[in-house]
């Protein structure tokens, strides 16, 4: 049985990250949450780093 402990990276944090991307302007391709470092990572759409999750959808958008 595992203890109850504080999330590192809360869901709150995870969303105002989002919200905030998003007015700024930005158009998310992907967003990655590291709970063991406590990160939160948003990858623009378009960006080379934008590998896109499933390589059907890559070849499909070509």
């Amino acid at each position: 049985m595992m203890a109850n402990r504080p999330a590192i990276v809360t869901k709150v944090e995870v969303a105002r990250s989002i919200a905030a991307a998003i007015s700024a302007g930005l158009k998310i391709g992907r967003v990655e949450v590291d709970h063991r470092a406590g990160l939160v990572v948003i990858v623009p759409e378009g960006s080379p780093d934008d590998s896109g999750g499933n390589p059907c959808d890559r070849l499909l958008k070509k």
